[in-house]
Formats: structure tokens, C-alpha cells, sequence
């Protein structure tokens, strides 16, 4: 099977998405389909060997300029070339702090509209070769944002187009009017172009089909996100507490509720001492999201707990798998209904058990694995009840670490998931 996979690159960042679709692609490659994971926005960046097309195509500089100027919507395809260098390309993640919504409204609406919006030249670049270099059998779009090329690449190729659905309502949630309601509308009107989609859990798919899409939910088949375990879960002694150390990895922003998990570390601290109670983040911190660490990292020295305070900014993949390795609970308390999970995966790949809010995927991945309890939603005290519970009982933390990983293990390694999207595919075929 000949497979043209779009992704979306995230301005050089480590994105849970690029890592996971770098994952599926490479194990799909290995297992003898021929793959072809074609970048957009931006090159893609992830903590494993990057599988993608030395090429990106709706290059953000040249998307977002011609958005903004007529001038660059009728520009010679050798001069969009230059601006698709990949280094300017990630020169964007400085850029995006200061995006004003009211331009990514404008901006959303146009990509919906696809062949009649302003970045239709960008379109016809990608229906051109995607028809004479790579003739595909299938067409994978990782994000519904993208669904607005469904239409003219199964026009113009003949092939059936799937959409994946990664969490864009968040996006879209944030939009200002009247561009939120455009785009709602256009993404709607453009789901019906693709042959089928794809959500990461039922909760997502049953959300997307009513909320947003407006398809029958049926439409929507459930493939779980994958890992490649590699590294992960290996035979590593653990320290024994104290320090009792909870772990964080995320991105660094109020929505992933680092903030949550603070206070309930601060009353943890008060209840067992400060120096029985360790906190450990790491994850990407962007631009526009600095003033909100700084705050709570001024508040953690506020009450004198600098020294049970542990800040890793971004790691690698080695580095995160030892970062998960010091832990004995892990917790990302989602203040929104996430529709992923992929770093609670990763915990309890390496037999450190869970904290979550019963919201979104979280109750679906605690039911597969069984390595983690569920608490009330946006509640440090929840949170820190949680975690309690697991201080308190070694044996109960030892079990549920165990039975999470070996569910990892078994159930979303990478080769089984590709398996599972593959038949999606073969469906569609």
C-alpha cells in the first residue's frame, strides 16, 4: 500500500502529534508499505530518527504572507521555494507568542477554504505532486484542520482522503468572531469530503462527530496512540522514597493545569514535609507562556520549597525516559477534556503509575491499562488526595505501575497501532 501521510509541524517544537505520526510512519515503512510522510507548516521535529519528505509544503512563512499581501499569492513557485527553507521555517516558534487571534481567525477560514482561499496556489503545489511524483493509494491527514484539501486531492488523484482528528477543538475554542463561526461552518461543509476519520478514543470521536463535524459517528473509526518502546520500560531500579517525586511532562501552558498540580504539591509538602515531597516538570515552555511558569515558580519560592522543585525545560527522548524513570506517581491535570494522553502512555510505559482528571481520554486509557486512579476534574485538592493515596500505600502504587506498563506493552506498541490504522486504510481501499 502506497501511503501519502500529511502531517503538520509545530515550529520546532517537540509535539506529541509529530512524534506519534513519525512513529506510525516509520513502523509502517518496516513492516514494507511505502510511506511518505510529508511535512506542512513547518519541518517536523521529534526525539526519535525523522522519517519525513526533505521538503515542506504549505510553508508557514509563505502561508501567512500570502494571507497578509495579494503580492505573494502570485509569486513564481521558485521564489516560494526560498521562503520554505527549513530554517526560517523553525525561525517561526520565536514568532508565534505574538500571533494576534484575530489573524489565525483570518488565517483558519482561508486553509478551510482551501482552493478558494488565499494559500490556493500552496494547494495546487501539493495536488501537482502528490499526482506526478508520489501517486498515492490513500491520502492520510493528520489534522481536521487540513480536511480542505480533501476535495481537490480526490478530485485531481482519485483516491480516497482520511482525516485524523488530533485535538482541534481547542483551537478552535479560542477563535474570535465572526472567524470562529466561518470556520466552524467551512469545517462542517469540508468534512463531508473526506472518506473517514480518525480519533485517538471514543470520548473524542463521539465529541467531534456532534460537535463539530456534524457526520454520523460511525464514520469516525478509534485507533489508539502508539509507542515505539524502545528504552522504554527497561530494568531500572527506581529510588526508594524519600523524596516522593511526582512527575509532570507537558507542555508548559494554564490549559495542561501545571498550576493545579503546584497547589496540591504545596499541600502535600505541608501535610508530609518538604523534604519527603519532590516536584519534577519538564516539557516545552513557549514564548507566550513564560510570564505563567515564572509566576508559579515565584510562588513555589514564596513558600520556601526551591529546594523540592525540579524545572528540566525540554528533554530528548533518552532524557525523558530517565526523567520517568525517577519517579513514583506522574500527573498532567488537564484543565480541558484532552483527547490524547500520549505522556501518561509514556509514564506508564516505564511503571510509573497515574494521577488524572476523570475527563476526556484519561477514563478510556486508565481503563485499558489499569495503571492509574481517576480524580475530580480541575481540583488540586483532588490531585493531591490522589497522590496521597499512593504515598501511602507502596504495595497499591507497585501494582498499578506494573499493570500499566505491561498494558502499554501489549496494547499501544507501535507496531499494533499501525496495524489498526492500516486496516482503516484497507477499509477505505
Amino acid at each position: 500500500m502506497k501511503v501519502a501521510y500529511i502531517t503538520a509541524g509545530a515550529a520546532g517544537m517537540y509535539c506529541g502529534t509529530c512524534i506519534h505520526d513519525n512513529t506510525v510512519a516509520t513502523v509502517l515503512k518496516k513492516q514494507g508499505h511505502n510511506v511518505t510522510l510529508i511535512p506542512t507548516y513547518t519541518p517536523t521535529r521529534t526525539d526519535e530518527a525523522n522519517v519525513s519528505l526533505n521538503r515542506v509544503f504549505f510553508g508557514g512563512i509563505n502561508v501567512y504572507l500570502q494571507q497578509k499581501l495579494s503580492l505573494f499569492r502570485h509569486t513564481p513557485w521558485a521564489v516560494d521555494r526560498l521562503l520554505d527553507s527549513p530554517t526560517l521555517l523553525n525561525g517561526l516558534a520565536r514568532l508565534s507568542g505574538s500571533t494576534d487571534a484575530r489573524d489565525l481567525g483570518q488565517l483558519t477560514v482561508s486553509m478551510l477554504s482551501a482552493e478558494q482561499g488565499h494559500q490556493k496556489k500552496e494547494l495546487a503545489k501539493l495536488v501537482r505532486w502528490l499526482k506526478t511524483d508520489n501517486r498515492p493509494d490513500i491520502v492520510y491527514l493528520t489534522n481536521s484542520m487540513l480536511v480542505g484539501f480533501a476535495r481537490e486531492i480526490k478530485n485531481a488523484l482519485g483516491v480516497p482522503v482520511v482525516c485524523a482528528l488530533q485535538g482541534e477543538d481547542i483551537f478552535l475554542q479560542d477563535l474570535v468572531e465572526p472567524y470562529k463561526n466561518e470556520a466552524l461552518t467551512l469545517l462542517a461543509e469540508r468534512a463531508a469530503d473526506a472518506a473517514g476519520f480518525v480519533a485517538p478514543c471514543r470520548y473524542y470521536a463521539r465529541f467531534m462527530a456532534d460537535a463539530y463535524l456534524k457526520v454520523p459517528v460511525d464514520k469516525i473509526d478509534v485507533v489508539p496512540l502508539g509507542l515505539n518502546l524502545d528504552g522504554h520500560g527497561a530494568s531500572v531500579s527506581k529510588p526508594e522514597p524519600p523524596p516522593f517525586s511526582i512527575g509532570y511532562l507537558a507542555r508548559i501552558c494554564p490549559e495542561k493545569g501545571l498550576h493545579l498540580l503546584v497547589d496540591a504539591f504545596y499541600a502535600l509538602t505541608q501535610e508530609l514535609g518538604a523534604e519527603n515531597i519532590h516536584l519534577h516538570v519538564a516539557g516545552y515552555l513557549g514564548k507566550k507562556d513564560k510570564p505563567y511558569l515564572e509566576e508559579l515558580v515565584n510562588q513555589i519560592q514564596a513558600w520556601g520549597l526551591a529546594d523540592s522543585f525540579v524545572h528540566y525545560g525540554e528533554v530528548t527522548r533518552s532524557q525523558k525516559i530517565d526523567f520517568l524513570n525517577r519517579l513514583h506517581v506522574f500527573s498532567v491535570p488537564t484543565v480541558y477534556r484532552e483527547s490524547k494522553g500520549l505522556s501518561i502512555l509514556e509514564a506508564l510505559a516505564n511503571g510509573v503509575p497515574v494521577v488524572q482528571p476523570q475527563h476526556g481520554a484519561f477514563p478510556e486509557i486508565i481503563r485499558a491499562t489499569g495503571g492509574g486512579i481517576l480524580v475530580a476534574p480541575e481540583s488540586a485538592e483532588a490531585v493531591a488526595t490522589g497522590i496521597l493515596a499512593l504515598y501511602n500505600d507502596a504495595a497499591r502504587r507497585g501494582h498499578l505501575g506494573s499493570t500499566g506498563q505491561s498494558n502499554v506493552h501489549l496494547k499501544f506498541n507501535d507496531a499494533a497501532v499501525a496495524q489498526q490504522l492500516l486496516g482503516v486504510f484497507q477499509k477505505y481501499l
